[in-house]
């Protein structure tokens, strides 16, 4: 019996392969990852590029095992905390925390009437981080202006940004400490009455 020759312009590998995927995955990561066109350290002095092993390999396997140091300490020192506690019992008072993320605004919602303290500023700092930057970009030149300054400084040295940021974490870190330290200490603003907030 005569067999048919293979012909030599047709691939040993047709699409029904099961090395064919192998293959395609092969040649897809030459594609993605290979050097194709001109490289940017072609045009470097060889004095001022670096290879990227060992100089960006070696950081990254300490740090993930600092990190996995960190975590295993961090587990054996807070078993105590992860321990059971006491069952819950639905007819004990108890007076409710949030996580510790969230003390400084529960510690806010008891300064003041709900719909300002619990509603109103809460979306208001929300709504100002999100529009932080197009404010900043937007009404720093005219600040920048009327103060008589050339320009708006970069956010490294801007002085009037970094003190609204430095006076909002020290509010945020001063509430939260005050609810976790002394949650019963009471400041009797006028409107509270005398509930004081609780």
């Amino acid at each position: 019996m005569n067999q048919p020759k293979a012909s030599s312009h047709r691939l040993p590998i047709t699409r029904r392969h099961a090395l064919y995927p192998m293959l395609v995955l092969y040649a897809l990561v030459g594609l993605i990852f290979g050097p194709i066109g001109r490289q940017v350290s072609e045009d470097m002095p060889e004095s001022k590029t670096h290879p990227y092993f060992p100089d960006h390999i070696w950081p990254y396997p300490i740090l993930a095992m600092a990190v996995l140091v960190g975590l295993g300490l961090m587990a054996l020192i807070g078993q105590p905390l992860l321990a059971s506690g006491q069952p819950a019992d639905p007819r004990a008072a108890i007076i409710p925390l949030p996580e510790w993320y969230f003390l400084a605004l529960f510690q806010f919602g008891k300064l003041g009437p709900a719909l300002i303290s619990k509603m109103l500023v809460p979306a208001v700092l929300v709504l100002g981080l999100i529009l932080w930057p197009l404010l900043d970009s937007g009404l720093g030149p005219g600040i920048a202006r009327r103060l008589g300054w050339r320009e708006w400084p970069a956010p490294k040295r801007n002085v009037i940004t970094g003190t609204i940021w430095i006076a909002g974490l020290a509010i945020i870190a001063t509430l939260t400490l005050w609810s976790a330290l002394a949650p019963q200490l009471c400041i009797p603003w006028p409107y509270n009455g005398p509930a004081c907030g609780a």
